[in-house]
């Protein structure tokens, strides 16, 4: 078999006149995104037996939202959990951010949406799943070039043992293309690394860099809770809210929280639920803030459907380590490929690790992760069309020529852009029309989520299931992910027009019909 002998035609984008008319009106709300700890949030850890403990704190909170459910209420035994309970304590925001059990406690509340929720007592065909946080792989999935290199790995039988950073050509590659988005990088193979995508490389790379270290982690939130759990189970966390506003988050709280004790600081350089950014000359000054010795690791996983640019050269710093994943950008969340970049220092040290630990990532994916790298390094360089330069970069047993290369890099570069610019437009289209509600939109400048505030909640899990009930349509609530105060919902766009368009519509009906009280 020789390597994309057969390129199928790029899956159609189309993008419907009406999602395209919808999205020239979406426009920033100017409203401001605070993450913190509220009233209703302190109050659990008040009527708690033991606020140490993770899962009487969730219960508490399903508790409360059972009983507010009232005649809806499908668990009377948390409803009387809650209802029993009494005020024991006065307890600050400050002692909830740094609480071991918070963590915990959200991450529960996240099982428990997914297991016993959204996928268990309240599953329905009939649902609009609206709250996935992913692409609807089968209309933008993997490009068709990308399927290409797995089909001949296969045949190839390209399965077997390798280096535990993964193979020196896909590493050369990454190290490439990462050279293409920073500014005046010097990345080679020996400052990158293959992972089993995002959230196992933010979790191998907290028990490496904090086996040994004292002091207290920070976690900027919102942020994803396996990620921040798996930090939490090595060293105390303190999380730091940082505010968003026009799809830029704020730094200043995280360098205010930064001491030279601190180990380790996780950042998503795009919120989840927010699609904020942050800004390089903010995040230049996070890095050059921090100790020396405390590791700075950047989640990149969301940062992409936005603007284009070339990264801050402070990215590549001796203690910054930086996460990539194909499972939002290349919508292959399944496959759980992905890498990091470090110092090689770092990375030469990560070799033992990994070889002890779990032996090395999934050698089948290597071609995959080289010619991905190897085209949007192409991308970013505005490049037309491979030529002999680019063909000899890859190994002579691939039996590539130009022409097949050619085809293969064309299809990929049509399957890119038809894709990333429909689902922008579903995202601005959406915008657009939950702002004909009396919603507040948090307009994302990256990603395929969107941070909503519906009127007339006060619990985003309350919300959640009451939109469930009335609509068909499920919310992802905002306290998921660290929105610890008020209704924040998050809404995934990339789905269909049809279904999007049908979601949005049952959403704003259900608004107009309900008077806007605090339920």
């Amino acid at each position: 078999m020789q390597l994309f002998s057969r390129i199928p035609d790029p899956r159609p984008a189309p993008v419907p006149a009406e999602a395209a008319a919808a999205a020239r009106r979406a426009e920033d709300s100017h409203a401001v995104l605070l993450p913190g700890v509220d009233e209703r949030m302190l109050d659990v850890y008040r009527h708690a037996k033991d606020p140490g403990d993770p899962l009487e704190l969730r219960n508490l909170w399903l508790g409360r939202v059972e009983h507010e459910l009232g005649r809806h209420s499908g668990r009377p035994w948390l409803a009387d959990q809650w209802r029993s309970a009494s005020r024991r304590r006065d307890v600050t925001a400050d002692e909830v951010l740094r609480s071991r059990a918070t963590v915990r406690f959200v991450k529960e509340l996240f099982n428990w949406y997914f297991r016993d929720d959204l996928y268990g007592e309240l599953a329905s065909p009939d649902l609009l799943v609206m709250s996935s946080g992913a692409v609807q792989e089968e209309l933008w999935g993997l490009p068709e070039t990308l399927k290409e290199c797995i089909r001949y790995a296969l045949e190839r039988d390209w399965y077997g043992y390798s280096d535990s950073r993964g193979r020196t050509s896909a590493r050369e590659a990454v190290a490439a293309y990462e050279n293409a988005r920073i500014e005046g990088a010097s990345y080679t193979a020996d400052r990158i690394a293959l992972t089993m995508g995002g959230t196992f490389a933010v979790s191998s790379l907290a028990d490496f860099i904090l086996e040994n270290s004292a002091g207290r982690a920070l976690c900027g939130i919102p942020n994803y809770p396996p990620l921040v759990e798996t930090i939490a189970r090595r060293r105390p966390v303190q999380l730091v809210p940082l505010p968003s506003v026009d799809g830029v988050t704020d730094l200043n709280p995280l360098i205010e929280a930064l001491t030279p004790s601190t180990p380790l600081v996780m950042l998503q350089t795009v919120g989840n639920p927010t699609g904020a950014a942050v800004r390089e000359a903010d995040l230049a000054r996070l890095i050059a803030t921090a100790s020396p010795t405390t590791m700075i690791v950047l989640d990149e996983c969301h940062e992409w459907l936005g603007p284009v640019h070339r990264a801050s050269a402070r990215r590549a710093a001796p203690n910054v380590v930086r996460v990539s994943s194909l499972s939002k950008a290349w919508s292959a969340p399944g496959l759980k490929v992905g890498w990091i970049t470090a110092d090689e220092r770092f990375i030469g040290e990560y070799y033992e690790y990994a070889s002890t630990s779990f032996g090395g990532p999934p050698s089948f994916f290597y071609t995959v992760v080289e010619f991905l790298a190897s085209m949007e390094r192409w991308l970013v360089e505005g490049l037309d069309e491979p030529g002999p330069a680019e063909l000899a970069g890859f190994e002579p047993g691939y039996g590539l020529d130009l022409d097949r290369l050619g085809r293969a890099y064309r299809s990929y570069r049509q399957d890119r852009r038809g894709r990333e610019g429909a689902l922008t437009v579903l995202r601005d289209a959406a915008v657009a029309r939950l702002a004909d509600t009396s919603a507040v939109v948090h307009r994302p400048h990256y990603s395929i989520n969107a941070a909503v505030e519906f009127p007339g909640w006060d619990d985003s899990y309350r919300c959640f299931r009451d939109l469930l009930r009335e609509t068909g349509v499920s919310v992802y609530p905002g306290i998921l992910n660290f929105c610890l105060s008020g209704n924040v919902s998050r809404i995934t766009t990339s789905r269909g027009w049809a279904d999007l368009s049908t979601a949005l519509d049952r959403l704003k009906d259900h608004l107009e019909a309900t008077p806007c009280l605090v339920r």
